[in-house]
């Protein structure tokens, strides 16, 4: 096949056949079995609809069907396609209550805004499919944390390391060379060209007692379902540092402290309920109260900002709590879903404080704490970082 037939293949695929795609090409074998596939989940022009000679789409309300559809587009199409492909059936076609069917369980690829559904059904889970449910979220669970665990405890490790500075380092190992000359050059010898240095800057030795303590707040309404799942599997990583102090909470209009479940992330996600109203207010307050050492401590709220509560006291709290010391960070995601919706007027009234709120994705969450805990400019951070 030659490369102006590919495109036409291609297009007839798009746009789905019919009198209005133009192609006048005809499907068979395996182009067929992806048309349809295709037309189950996309096709809006089909006999139902009164179009003469359209496909008939749609999947029905039939669990075996509905996972013979999943295995074909396993076969036909790469895993990343396929997790869109389910993302969009489960909405577009309203197949959420059957997800509840161990049978569609084992037939999907697992993914986070898989996950993020299950959690949200969670309540409403018939006994026979938890068990299902769960392997997945644990199949999902253990990628993530095999991806970001590694760079997470690198990139933390050293913003540590590097924090805890000295001026009287007791090995040549434990010299910061470059932080040295720098301090040093008005003792620079042109004649020498070498720089004398009268002060060291090193690095000090390595602490075995908590040096911060992080607290992840986490709004657990609807949207914010795949931030629920990466700040869980970051909470378990954070968990594992002797040298950082976790907590984890999450809100609705309630709040839920799940800082004993922070050793199985699995276990943690299930003790989240997505949907509900929101209380940011609340959820703060209570965040606020688990903090000991505020100059050492970094608060995390990862929210869409949307206050069901009262907003005077949440910026008010804020407020309170960077004047005290604390790090605040405000992410309006976590999440690689892209630019995310949010209350501005929040955002512009933290941001007037020096609180800024942004989108932050996982690979670059690992920089972000290690930024924080070495005090830069989280503003500046985030204009580097994110389109936010």
């Amino acid at each position: 096949m030659d490369a102006a037939d590919e495109r036409l293949r291609r297009w007839r695929l798009v746009l789905g056949g019919g009198a209005a795609d133009g192609t006048g090409l005809g499907l068979d074998g395996v182009d067929a079995q992806m048309d349809a596939a295709l037309a189950a989940v996309y096709d809006r022009g089909g006999p139902e609809d009164g179009a003469p000679g359209g496909r008939e789409g749609g999947l029905g309300a039939s669990a075996p069907r509905v996972a013979r559809w999943l295995g074909d587009i396993r076969t036909y199409f790469p895993s990343t396609v396929v997790q869109v492909m389910q993302k969009d059936a489960i909405e577009r076609l309203n197949l959420t209550r059957l997800l509840l069917e161990p049978e569609m369980l084992e037939a999907v690829e697992p993914d986070v805004h898989l996950v993020g559904t299950l959690l949200a059904l969670n309540k409403v889970m018939p006994d026979q499919a938890r068990e299902s449910a769960r392997a997945l979220v644990r199949k999902v669970v253990t990628e993530l944390e095999r991806k970001l665990a590694q760079k997470t405890r690198a990139a933390v490790s050293g913003a540590l390391d590097r924090s805890a500075r000295t001026h009287r380092p007791k090995r040549v190992a434990d010299v910061d060379w470059d932080r040295t000359i720098r301090a040093n050059l008005k003792n620079y010898l042109p004649e020498r060209n070498t720089v004398v240095p009268s002060r060291l800057v090193g690095y000090a030795r390595r602490q075995r007692s908590v040096q911060r303590e992080v607290v992840l707040c986490i709004d657990q309404s609807g949207s914010m379902a795949a931030s629920v799942v990466y700040s869980s599997v970051f909470g378990a990583v954070l968990a594992s540092m002797r040298a950082l102090k976790t907590s984890l909470v999450v809100f609705d209009t309630a709040v839920v402290d799940l800082t004993d479940r922070l050793h199985d992330p699995v276990e943690l996600l299930f003790g989240t309920q997505l949907g509900g109203g929101t209380d940011i207010n609340r959820a703060i307050a209570y965040g606020q109260g688990l903090i000991t050492r505020p100059a050492n401590s970094i608060f995390i709220l990862i929210s869409d900002l949307y206050e069901g509560g009262v907003r005077e006291e949440m910026l008010r709290r804020v407020a309170a709590m960077t004047q005290a010391g604390v790090q605040v960070i405000v992410l309006l995601a976590l999440s690689d879903e892209g630019a995310p919706f949010y209350d501005h007027e929040n955002a512009a009234a933290l941001a007037a404080m020096g609180v800024p709120a942004f989108a932050c994705t996982p690979d670059a969450f690992p920089d972000l704490m290690a930024a924080a805990i070495e005090r830069r400019d989280i503003t500046q951070w985030a204009e580097r970082h994110t389109t936010l």
